[in-house]
């Protein structure tokens, strides 16, 4: 059986959009039992307004909020892969970067954590760590801390639509790209190639990417269709 996929973090520009730093990016040592990730609108009930004896009427007023919620554990008392290491800390110290503050490229006075990009198989997740904690146990004589969990909050100021990562193997799908590396894009209801095409600044192109989906009607995509919007053919 091929390897089970290792979840990763990776460092994200100002403006998540382009992975940068590699050096930075960190892979968990066991990969989380499960993704908890929540979404709320910010919403409001105005004053004097409703029936009352009724509901009260709720307005949204801002904008909305994803979360992802995540545990990892790390053992260095286990097999390990690479430069082994004799304290867990050695290890949860390339988490611990993600919720450091460090200077904003656009302000020399001002910090800011760096945007990251939780990745595991075809799940994606941008965003700012907003919390991080650290649970260590199972001491060395030393006083070395060999086992640890992290407990991780991310967060991003949006709802946006779901991220499909494509997870076929290298060259499977005419595309011959790395396992994991291209997000799909989901279609909405009533949206056409030519629509998500301009949304993504790529409307001169939209019959090309209708091509290379092999989109049938690109003026009706079925709600929900996985749509690869960096590839491109000729038509016909």
């Amino acid at each position: 059986m091929p390897e089970l996929a290792k979840a990763e973090l990776r460092q994200l520009d100002t403006d998540f959009d382009q992975e940068i730093e590699p050096d930075t990016w960190a892979t968990v040592q066991f990969n989380p039992e499960s993704l908890k990730v929540s979404f709320a609108n910010q919403v409001a009930t105005p004053s004097g307004s409703g029936d009352q004896n009724g509901s009260p009427a709720r307005l949204f007023v801002g904008a909305g909020t994803t979360k992802l919620a995540v545990m990892l554990w790390f053992d260095v008392s286990s097999e390990q892969e690479g430069e082994e290491v004799d304290d867990v800390r050695r290890l949860t110290q390339k988490i611990a970067f993600f919720i450091t503050p460090k200077k904003d490229p656009n302000d020399a006075n001002k910090f800011v954590p760096p945007a990251v990009r939780f990745l595991w198989g075809s799940f994606q997740f941008d965003g700012i760590m907003e919390s991080m904690e650290e649970s260590l146990e199972f001491f060395s004589s030393e006083g070395k801390p060999l086992r640890g969990s992290v407990s991780l909050a991310l967060t991003q100021q949006k709802i946006t639509s779901f991220v499909f990562r494509d997870t076929s193997p290298p060259g499977a799908g005419g595309g011959g790209d790395p396992a994991g590396t291209r997000p799909l894009t989901p279609a909405p209801e009533g949206s056409t190639v030519q629509g998500l095409a301009a949304q993504q600044g790529k409307g001169g192109d939209w019959q090309g990417v209708a091509a290379a989906n092999n989109v049938e009607n690109p003026r009706r995509l079925p709600p929900g269709q996985l749509l690869d919007m960096n590839r491109s053919r000729p038509p016909g």
